[in-house]
């Protein structure tokens, strides 16, 4: 028999959670009430929300609501709360690649507008973590997501920042204690970074010149610099399959939550 594709997710979340031992098992009553929706089935439902074609919380609502003993309003506080075990499992799934990481990783960062340009004097909800920023697009207001991953597509680390943050410090913290070769493009051109960066037989960086910059390329390098592509289809896939982007949360926990539900429904995916 097929499982269908809420209860193939459920099997999954189950598994990972029991194996690194993220859930704990009651064993007798707690005190309070009891949880209407499990803490593996509120992540359960996020990743099902983003690995399909569900474009809202509502719509998921709908499509299992003969399952959920619950209301609409709890089924979306147990989809926000679920963001911490998903940052969890993302923790871990972060530690496990660096742990069988490939020599050569590449940094880059997305824009993430929270509301459409017109409405960021009206908006509300993230106006304080938020901040204008510009894109290759153009101007934006919201949030950047910069990433670290390996050559063969493993994430070692992720940040969340304002718009306005400068690349070349987010740079340096992402990556402190990431070591190998490091690709960036060229908007972290600094002599600077690169001092601060590289360490003797531990970790060298590599940032790709401008193209008005008369600095030689060799050819192995040109190779590393064009492995970036991979980073930047990685952004598209979480924008355009993930529902990394979106205006819709009423609450700072509920753009978070959609955040880090996006990144993980990915990783998944990839694995």
């Amino acid at each position: 028999m097929t499982l269908k594709p809420f209860e193939k997710l459920k099997a999954v979340v189950t598994q990972l959670c029991q194996q690194f031992k993220l859930v704990k098992v009651e064993t007798s009553p707690t005190k309070g009430r009891p949880r209407k929706i499990s803490e593996i089935d509120s992540l359960t439902l996020a990743l099902y929300q983003h690995t399909s074609t569900r474009a809202t919380k509502k719509s998921v609502f709908d499509d299992l609501k003969e399952t959920l003993s619950c209301s609409y309003k709890t089924f979306v506080v147990s989809v926000n709360a679920s963001a911490i075990l998903c940052l969890r499992l993302l923790f871990i799934i972060m530690r496990l690649g660096r742990k069988f990481q490939h020599l050569v990783k590449y940094t880059d960062s997305t824009d993430i507008p929270v509301c459409l340009k017109k409405n960021a004097d009206e908006h509300q909800t993230m106006k304080d973590l938020s901040a204008w920023g510009r894109s290759t697009k153009g101007w934006y207001f919201g949030l950047k997501l910069t990433i670290t991953r390996d050559a063969e597509g493993k994430l070692l680390a992720i940040m969340f920042t304002r718009a306005d943050g400068q690349d070349r410090n987010i740079f340096r913290k992402i990556n402190q204690d990431i070591f190998g070769v490091l690709i960036a493009d060229a908007g972290h051109v600094s002599k600077q970074l690169e001092k601060d960066m590289n360490i003797e037989n531990k970790r060298w960086l590599l940032i790709r010149p401008y193209k008005t910059m008369k600095k030689l390329m060799t050819k192995w390098q040109e190779e590393l610099y064009k492995g970036r592509f991979q980073i930047e289809f990685d952004f598209r896939s979480l924008k355009l399959f993930h529902g990394l982007i979106t205006s819709l949360p009423r609450s700072i926990n509920g753009y978070l939550a959609n955040y880090l539900h996006a990144i993980l429904s990915f990783v998944c995916r990839q694995a």
